[in-house]
């Protein structure tokens, strides 16, 4: 049986390590193999006292254990939306290094969460969930969906920002056949670099909520296309700063931000559809 990774970006936040363990161990008993929590790098420098005593495993330090115990076939599972720089670079790069060391070995890389062109329907369906309820949050006590933003976090790169555009139109779709108008649902990013070179990326979170609330909406929906918490997304994080300082700004203005995706139950489906096909193939 190969060693099966859940594997993540990283995050120097020790909730996004100890949601990572959840996952895995959410997994494990959905498929019935042994699944280890690894990010891709930085969650090892997080105090090991702050995420129960165990020290968080990064995917070069945890592939050195693993090889030197024998182990010579691997599984990934991306916890990433799409073909990422981590699983086209990074996670290349560091076998290359390891295979230096340690000789061939096999590591299969199990689709994305939402690999493009076909996408992923449950995904969809998520994104559909927390639209729904977020809005209903912040309805003013009526049932209009209105003001509904899906925020990643921005790339450089043009194909992950596809990923975005291509879920937002997925949940477009799901919004028409319940008779809710897919234009409440428009797309902006947490950050993004200047220059015209990155416009595809779209309007910044700030950007977007400050020209809803000058235009005298009074209630916006903050859907987060991230799975895990961290300096980002989650309690104390980037996104929330950015609405709480909109609200201060304009206090008739009401936001609600969406359940992180992590937080779903679909999503352990979803990890356990491509464990399964990786299987097999």
């Amino acid at each position: 049986m190969p060693c099966i990774l859940l594997i993540d970006n990283g995050s120097l936040r020790a909730n996004a390590t100890l949601q990572l363990r959840k996952l895995a161990e959410k997994l494990s008993i959905e498929s019935g193999h042994k699944i280890h929590p690894v990010s891709c790098k930085h969650s090892n420098r997080i105090p090991a006292e702050d995420i129960n005593g165990i020290p968080a495993n990064t995917f070069g330090d945890f592939m050195k254990q693993q090889l030197s115990a024998g182990e010579r076939e691997f599984i990934l599972l991306p916890l990433f939306f799409g073909n990422s720089r981590a699983l086209t670079s990074f996670i290349p790069d560091e076998v290359v290094i390891l295979e230096e060391e340690f000789g061939k070995f096999e590591v299969k890389i199990a689709d994305t969460i939402y690999p493009l062109p076909q996408g992923e329907p449950d995904l969809s369906d998520i994104i559909y969930d927390h639209v729904i309820a977020t809005s209903l949050k912040v309805a003013d006590g009526g049932s209009n969906i209105q003001n509904v933003v899906l925020v990643d976090h921005g790339s450089p790169v043009p194909r992950v920002t596809a990923v975005r555009q291509h879920l937002a139109d997925s949940v477009r779709e799901k919004l028409v056949i319940h008779q809710v108008d897919p234009k409440v649902l428009e797309e902006a990013v947490m950050e993004r670099r200047e220059g015209k070179e990155y416009d595809f990326n779209g309007d910044l979170l700030e950007k977007w909520l400050t020209e809803k609330a000058q235009a005298g909406e009074t209630q916006a929906s903050v859907i987060l296309m991230f799975f895990l918490p961290g300096s980002h997304a989650g309690e104390g994080g980037d996104i929330v700063e950015i609405c709480d300082a909109v609200m201060d700004k304009y206090p008739k203005f009401k936001i609600s931000i969406s359940p992180l995706i992590s937080e779903h139950p679909k999503l352990i489906s979803i990890l356990n559809k491509r464990l399964e096909n990786s299987l097999k193939s």
